[in-house]
């Protein structure tokens, strides 16, 4: 089973770059999207259903920003927009889809970069999907959590560590907060096998960054460690153009 997630900064322009010919090509299991900045009504056919997968949204009350997009193959066994929390719900970051044997999280976390304030909301989200994730696997359940963590964990999931180090996204606070998930016993898959350094999944688009592969690693799928059994491997598709993100995959033996 192969899952891949990718923040398309806006699906409406990732169709216009080849998106849906992508995904064709590609033939995920589950795909999930990050920052969709649409509402269902601004969508194509082409996008809600001309193309063999159930397909579920969860857009943000301001149009135009943030949302996430799941696509299955399987119809899953339960859908869920939002944590449950309208502080987050409303900025349409979550959407939860169980299928046979695990529950899966796509998420946009939020981007500490605008101010104190919402740095803080950020830090919130880390603490309070934990609890809910947490008591998920202590009910019995298999997850997966996936999607743009907008943190960089280490030194190695970034080109500059060091001119970073104050700048929301790789400040020792939001690091410490992975750090805890990782206390709890959540698994950041792609380094189960890669131990490399370089491989990064967001450039900006400035400098020519992405040429140059002055990128961050953001973009993950953790599970719980008791899920790891069923991982046979993971990677980073940075061959993929069309946003400032690349495509991150999981593929599962269950």
């Amino acid at each position: 089973m192969k899952l891949y997630s990718w923040n398309v900064n806006g699906i409406r322009a990732a169709e216009k770059k080849g998106f849906l010919d992508w995904l064709e090509k590609t033939r995920v299991d589950i795909l999930c999207l990050q920052e969709t900045k649409a509402n269902m009504d601004q969508l194509s056919d082409a996008v809600l259903k001309d193309h063999g997968y159930y397909a579920y949204f969860h857009s943000a009350e301001k149009r135009g920003y943030s949302g996430v997009a799941t696509f299955c193959k399987s119809k899953p066994l339960y859908v869920q927009e939002g944590l449950g929390l309208e502080r987050y719900d409303r900025e349409g970051r979550v959407l939860l889809t169980e299928h046979n044997n695990f529950l899966l999280y796509n998420i946009y976390f939020p981007n500490g970069q605008k101010n104190d304030e919402r740095l803080q909301y950020k830090l919130d989200f880390y603490d309070d999907l934990l609890l809910i994730i947490n008591e998920q696997v202590d009910s019995g359940m298999n997850v997966v959590v996936t999607g743009d963590w907008n943190t960089a964990h280490h030194p190695i999931d970034l080109a500059r560590p060091k001119d970073n180090i104050n700048n929301s996204g790789f400040m020792p606070v939001e690091r410490e907060k992975l750090d805890i998930y990782v206390e709890n016993g959540w698994v950041d898959t792609f380094r189960i096998f890669h131990p490399e350094p370089n491989r990064y999944s967001w450039w900006t688009y400035r400098f020519g960054a992405r040429e140059r592969n002055v990128g961050w690693r953001i973009d993950y799928f953790f599970v719980n460690e008791g899920f790891t059994q069923y991982v046979i491997d993971a990677d980073i598709h940075d061959d993929v153009l069309g946003s400032d993100h690349c495509p991150v995959s999981l593929a599962l033996e269950l």
